[in-house]
């Protein structure tokens, strides 16, 4: 005789099925099985909090392809095995007592001007800085003018002259007069 599971049942089996797989990766509230908790972090030492070489990370891109920047991407993903890498390299830089900007140019010699989080202000790259301003402003003003334009000819339309149905009787006309009347306005 095949029995229905029901869903109160179904879901007292998942709920203990889960709890089997947590009580055997957890052990006395150690991780009993250290592979599946990741990768194990370097110990923190005080430049890795330093503010100045948080400043010089923020503006590094992270090469892993998150899009972010080094300090964001090492102190969020922690699967990421490019920005600590990164973070070690400026560090090594920094310790050599290299400037920021001296850092930065380390960087952009190294892996080209994609390492920078924002492209440098000249030449070129002045017309990614200017141009969707100006494209805005372009816009707003043919937007503005088309508006206009339509509405001037939405006020000079002279409204179009009501018509009669044809073959009206005379009773109807009447009719559609004590209608009109009656309307508010």
């Amino acid at each position: 005789m095949s029995e229905q599971l029901s869903r109160r049942r179904f879901f007292a089996l998942a709920a203990a099925a889960a709890g089997a797989v947590i009580q055997d990766t957890v052990q006395a509230g150690r991780v009993y099985d250290p592979q599946r908790a990741g990768r194990a972090q370097a110990p923190i030492t005080s430049a890795d909090n330093d503010a100045r070489i948080q400043a010089i990370e923020k503006k590094l891109r992270c090469s892993c392809g998150c899009g972010l920047d080094i300090y964001t991407c090492r102190t969020t993903d922690f699967q990421c095995t490019y920005s600590p890498a990164l973070h070690q390299d400026v560090l090594r830089l920094a310790g050599q007592g290299k400037t920021a900007q001296q850092i930065l140019d380390e960087f952009v010699k190294q892996y080209g001007q994609v390492a920078l989080m924002s492209p440098p202000r000249e030449g070129f790259n002045l017309a990614g800085y200017f141009l969707p301003g100006v494209a805005i402003v372009v816009a707003a003003f043919f937007l503005l003018r088309t508006l206009r334009r339509w509405t001037r000819e939405a006020e000079g339309a002279a409204p179009a002259p009501a018509t009669l149905p044809p073959n009206a009787t005379p009773e109807e006309l009447e009719r559609l007069r004590r209608e009109l009347d009656r309307l508010p306005g």
